[in-house]
């Protein structure tokens, strides 16, 4: 019995050490791919968030708009209504209101924005981003991915790629929109 163990342990520790020196060239892309699957899921839920918020947001402020006819009373409230709104666990998301001309309402993060027309703005890739964002409001809502400056940045090469969800505002000619960073 002891002759058995000792020749199975002679067999076996060869075995063991092939097994470990391929775990280490293989364990890279395995952590590698782990990673990014749970960025992936990261980024589902993000999605799923931003979708909530803004369409809450949507309906709330559909409801609040429907009596005030005066236009400069609509924009006051809406700037009032997205202000102060965060999200995410890093406070990045925040709201912004457009009409359908692309004309900025309200934007929580880049208050220079608001009132200018975006309408011929390209992003770093030289995609129509706001233009993109109306149109799929216009339809009902869904995503855009385009690039965006975080509000910190003020380059166009500093753009980072963002997924964007917006929807129309029920009952006005607007639409309000969210989205989220994607990692590097």
């Amino acid at each position: 019995m002891i002759m058995i163990k000792k020749s199975f342990q002679k067999m076996f520790a060869p075995i063991v050490i092939c097994f470990v020196i391929l775990m280490t060239f293989c364990a890279s892309p395995i952590f590698a791919e782990t990673k990014d699957i749970a960025e992936s899921a990261t980024v589902k839920c993000d999605k799923e968030v931003v979708k909530a918020v803004v369409h809450s947001s949507a309906i709330g402020l559909g409801a609040l708009l429907h009596e005030i006819k005066d236009e400069k009373k609509r924009v006051h409230l809406i700037r009032t209504f997205i202000d102060h709104i965060r999200f995410y666990h890093d406070n990045s998301g925040y709201l912004y209101v457009y009409d359908y001309n692309c004309v900025n309402i309200a934007h929580a993060a880049q208050k220079d924005l608001q009132g200018k027309n975006l309408y011929d703005y390209k992003d770093a890739k030289d995609k129509f981003a706001v233009r993109e964002v109306s149109a799929i409001a216009k339809n009902g809502g869904g995503f855009v991915e385009y690039y965006w400056k975080k509000s910190n940045l003020d380059k166009k090469k500093d753009e980072v790629r963002k997924i964007g969800y917006a929807e129309p505002i029920p009952g006005t000619t607007y639409f309000i929109g969210s989205g989220l960073y994607l990692p590097e």
